[in-house]
Formats: structure tokens, C-alpha cells, sequence
């Protein structure tokens, strides 16, 4: 059995989404190059029907991923937990000293990471850092360039993550 995976209701629609446009319009776009990539003759040397069979592959594959990670999503209940300590789902302004700035990440599942959003795991080494802590709590964190300070500044709740 597949691990469960940590995420936001957020992350969950947002998969639940780009899986049925996958199988309701880009399925059917795809076919519909296929067919027409097959309508020109020859196969064999046919870039277009190469391209829209590996279209196709890829958007198999996507539909196959997000159907596991859907089958294995844990949504956090943001009813049921503490929300002055930090969990998936939480919105948590640091300052970090390294840098002398001040930083907001938002802590998301695995699968909902994005770094030019500042989305980070609650799986990698700050966010799991983070976790279960509180406003006020200084953590260090080890990292490949040496060990990063942090003291939390804020923590907020944001079922909108």
C-alpha cells in the first residue's frame, strides 16, 4: 500500500482539476492529432505523428500520476489542528538571520511544492524544521552551505493554500 501524502484542500482541487481537463480535453485534443498525423500517409517518417504519440505518452503519464496521488492524499483538517504551531497548511513568516531579511513560506505537501511561490514541503529540511513549532521558536536547520538560522515571526492558517 502507498504511503499517504500530506496535503492542502487547496493542492488536492488543484490536482483534481488539471486531472479532468487531462482526460476530458487534452485526451481528445491528442486524439484528434493523432488521427489527423495519420490521415498524411506514411508513418514512418511522420514528425508530427512521433510528436502526438509522445504528447500522448506524457499525458498518460501525468493522468496515472495524479490518480495516485489523489487515491493517497491525506487533506489536513484545519478544524483539528493547533493553529499557533505549524503544520501543512500553514502561512509562517521567519526572519532569517543569514540573510537579515524576513521571509514567508507557506507549507504545502510534497506534491504542491513550487519555489518561486515560496512553497515549500513540510518534508524538506526548513519545513520540516518548522513543524510543530510556534511564534517566538528559533530553529536551525542544516542545509549543504552550512547551518541556517531562523526565528518565527508569525504563524497563520490559510485553507486558500
Amino acid at each position: 500500500m502507498a504511503e499517504k501524502k500530506l496535503m492542502t484542500y487547496e493542492g488536492l482541487r488543484q490536482m483534481e482539476n488539471e486531472l479532468e481537463e487531462l482526460k476530458t480535453v487534452r485526451r481528445r485534443e491528442n486524439a484528434q492529432k493523432i488521427k489527423e498525423a495519420r490521415e498524411q500517409g506514411d508513418l514512418s517518417e511522420n514528425a508530427e505523428y512521433d510528436a502526438a504519440k509522445e504528447e500522448q505518452r506524457e499525458i498518460e503519464a501525468r493522468i496515472e500520476e495524479l490518480e495516485d496521488l489523489i487515491k493517497n492524499a491525506e487533506v489536513v483538517d484545519v478544524d483539528e489542528i493547533d493553529h499557533n504551531k505549524v503544520h501543512v497548511g500553514s502561512v509562517v513568516k521567519v526572519y532569517d538571520e543569514e540573510f537579515d531579511e524576513e521571509v514567508t513560506y507557506y507549507i504545502v505537501g510534497t506534491s504542491e511544492v513550487s519555489v518561486f511561490e515560496n512553497r515549500i514541503s513540510n518534508e524538506c529540511p526548513v519545513g520540516e524544521a518548522l513543524m510543530g513549532r510556534s511564534a517566538g521558536d528559533e530553529v536551525e536547520v542544516e542545509t549543504a552551505a552550512g547551518i541556517n538560522k531562523y526565528r518565527i515571526i508569525s504563524v497563520a492558517h490559510n485553507e486558500g493554500l
